[in-house]
């Protein structure tokens, strides 16, 4: 028996799910996974990686509360802030 496992497209405007703006054409499945013999587990488990290397997980944890525009910017010069000190340690290494 086969059957698949797929996560839907979600409208980026909205967050709702299955409803898509008028301007924009429909891309199907984010991440599908096909399920032989009734494992279920194994197909979730291989559903689960594909959405966190589409980073999947991180976009519905920032949709769950509102983030106040100023919050935003001084999250991005954090990550910024972060990143130019990794490249100037690996850098250093060399």
């Amino acid at each position: 028996m086969r059957s698949s496992l797929a996560l839907r497209d979600v409208d980026t405007e909205t967050g709702s799910p299955g409803k898509l703006s008028v301007d924009r054409a429909p891309q199907g499945p984010l991440a599908k996974v096909e399920v032989f013999d009734n494992q279920i587990e194994a197909a979730l488990k291989t559903l689960k990686k594909q959405m966190l290397k589409a980073g999947l997980f991180q976009e519905m944890k920032r949709r769950v509360a509102y983030e106040k525009p100023s919050v935003k910017r001084k999250q991005a010069a954090a990550r910024k802030k972060r990143r130019k000190a990794m490249r100037r340690m690996e850098g250093d290494r060399e």
